[in-house]
Parts: C-alpha cells; sequence; structure tokens
C-alpha cells in the first residue's frame, strides 16, 4: 500500500478531501488492531523499518495474524527466533514466507527493495557465535545495508583477523560478535577507526555465566567507540549498525 503524506495534504488543501477525512486516513494507517497485538503500520515511515515480530511467547496463528497485517499495508516482514513449527504454519498462509536457519528467522518480501548502501561488516569470534551473527547481517541487510561476513576470527588465533583489517576500514561500521572472554571487539575496535557494536553471546564454558563474562567484559572494554547490545542480542546490533551505515546516505523518497 503505497503512501504519501504530500499527495494527501494536497487534497486536503484543494478541498477533495476534509481535515477530518484526512485524519482518520492517517490514523487508519498508522494502526492496525487485531486485539491480541497493535500492528505499528507507521513505524516503517518513522524507522525505516517495520515492525519486527519477536516469535518466542506468540502462537504460530499470533504470528500469522501480525504478518498478514503487516502484508496488507505494503510492509516487508521480518520475524526473530522463529521455531521451524511456528514456520510450517506460516508457510501455509505466506509460501513466500523464507525460514532461515541458522537466525532462526521469517522474512516474506512484500516490496522489492532498493540497492543495498554502504557497508557493514559482521564479524564474529567463533563457529558457535554464527547464528547471532547471521541474525545481526540478515537484519541490516533488511534495512538495506551491503554486509561483509567475517567468521571465526577470534583472538585464539589473532592473525585470522588482522587478515580483513582494509575491509574493516572499509566499513561503515561493525557489529562484532563474541562469548567465551569477549575480548574481539576491543581487538577490532583498536585497529579501526569505524564505530563498533559489540554483541556478547551466551557462548561459553562454567563461569561465563550464559553471556554475562562477555558482557561485562564488553561494557568494560578500554578501546573507546565500542557500544554493547544485550546478551545474543543480534537483531538490535544489526539495526544499531544499519542506522549508522545509513549517515550520509541520500534519504529515500516516502514510497522508497
Amino acid at each position: 500500500m503505497d503512501f504519501n503524506l504530500g499527495k494527501l495534504l494536497q487534497r486536503v488543501a484543494q478541498g477533495e478531501l476534509s481535515a477530518a477525512e484526512a485524519e482518520a486516513i492517517l490514523s487508519a494507517r498508522a494502526e492496525n488492531n487485531l486485539g491480541f497485538a497493535r500492528v505499528d503500520l507507521d513505524r516503517q515511515h518513522r524507522r525505516g523499518l517495520a515492525e519486527v515480530i519477536y516469535c518466542p511467547g506468540k502462537t504460530a496463528d499470533q504470528i500469522v495474524g501480525i504478518m498478514s497485517a503487516l502484508i496488507a499495508g505494503g510492509q516487508n516482514v521480518l520475524a526473530t527466533r522463529a521455531t521451524p513449527e511456528q514456520f510450517a504454519v506460516v508457510s501455509q498462509k505466506h509460501p513466500r514466507a523464507v525460514y532461515h536457519e541458522l537466525p532462526r528467522v521469517i522474512t516474506i518480501q512484500v516490496s522489492k527493495p532498493a540497492a543495498p548502501v554502504g557497508l557493514v561488516a559482521v564479524v564474529c569470534a567463533g563457529t558457535s557465535d554464527i547464528p547471532v551473527a547471521e541474525e545481526a547481517a540478515l537484519t541490516a541487510e533488511v534495512m538495506g545495508s551491503r554486509v561483509e561476513r567475517i567468521y571465526d576470527v577470534g583472538v585464539a588465533g589473532l592473525h585470522r583477523v588482522l587478515n580483513h583489517v582494509e575491509t574493516l576500514k572499509r566499513a561503515r561500521a561493525a557489529v562484532v560478535v563474541a562469548g567465551m572472554e569477549g575480548a574481539l571487539p576491543s581487538v577490532v575496535g583498536g585497529l579501526v577507526d569505524r564505530p563498533i557494536v559489540a554483541v556478547p553471546t551466551s557462548i561459553g564454558y562454567g563461569v561465563n555465566f550464559k553471556g554475562l563474562a562477555a558482557l561485562l567484559a564488553m561494557l568494560n572494554s578500554c578501546a573507546p567507540g565500542v557500544t554493547v547490545v544485550n546478551i545474543d542480542n543480534g537483531f538490535g546490533a544489526g539495526v544499531a549498525a544499519a542506522l549508522i551505515n545509513r549517515v550520509g546516505e541520500p534519504p529515500q523518497n516516502e514510497n522508497g
């Protein structure tokens, strides 16, 4: 559903619509109340990303209902932390849905995406961190960023990340994902002058405390410019990096 605020205001100015009628159109566009969810249809306009569905705690039918509201509003769908069982129900109602197994994300493309811009580097320390890194990478891609992945370059073999310094220097922002002692964001932050969004993961032995050790280490990083999101929050890191990546890009039109 294309929407152009300028054209709507022109219709009001020309007497084709009353102010009350325009207000009703804007109100209807802003929200779809499903009873169990109030779907924010104006978020794409405000934030550049449609409302995202967090699947844990929702029934498959609720997820389908929210997706249907987003699709009816002409918006692309991103649903995080989805199970294969939830996807099985979704795919029956929305055959275009795609399940991304590693990050456990469902996407449905409604509108044709613009060409990706800039560059976000998504870096992870170990193979076990890839699911969280993929959540970040996929989110940034959905938000229009060009993404390069640099995986399994943890500090146990420091030479591996050094091989990718030129890529990191070209990126407008880097998402750095690590578990265990969480040292990799500090290393990357000491190598390049890019904003670093650090993601602690719950990967690690014993006193890792399900990611708390990595979280505290990242919060105490001595490398300036490292910002930290919550444990396993690849989605939040992907959004942050994509927003940074947009700086300097010309704004899209309202239908872009």
